[in-house]
């Protein structure tokens, strides 16, 4: 493992201390946390962009799109536990 030196100012380093320790975790622990989970969620968030670069592109090669009024009956339908059909894409004009 290898080892990464971090310049704090003074006012953050005691506001990462009393967060680590409501924590229950030593400042270094707390900190490598932190930065792990600031990875994951970047990591994330790209795949979350690089799939709806693709769904865009997808909508401008087709001009295929689901109405809102459409999307928006089947997800509420969705969520009190129904099992609706699923919208079907169509042209804009259409």
């Amino acid at each position: 493992m290898l080892t990464t030196t971090i310049r704090l100012d003074d006012n953050l380093k005691e506001r990462v201390a009393a967060a680590a320790a409501r924590t229950g975790k030593s400042a270094h622990a707390f900190m490598r946390d932190a930065i792990s989970q600031t990875v994951e969620q970047l990591e994330l968030d790209s795949v979350f962009n690089e799939a709806a670069d693709q769904r865009w592109k997808a909508i401008l090669t087709s001009g295929k799109t689901v109405a809102w009024d459409e999307a928006k009956a089947y997800l509420e339908a969705r969520s009190h536990g129904e099992s609706p059909n699923r919208p079907v894409a169509r042209n804009a004009n259409q």
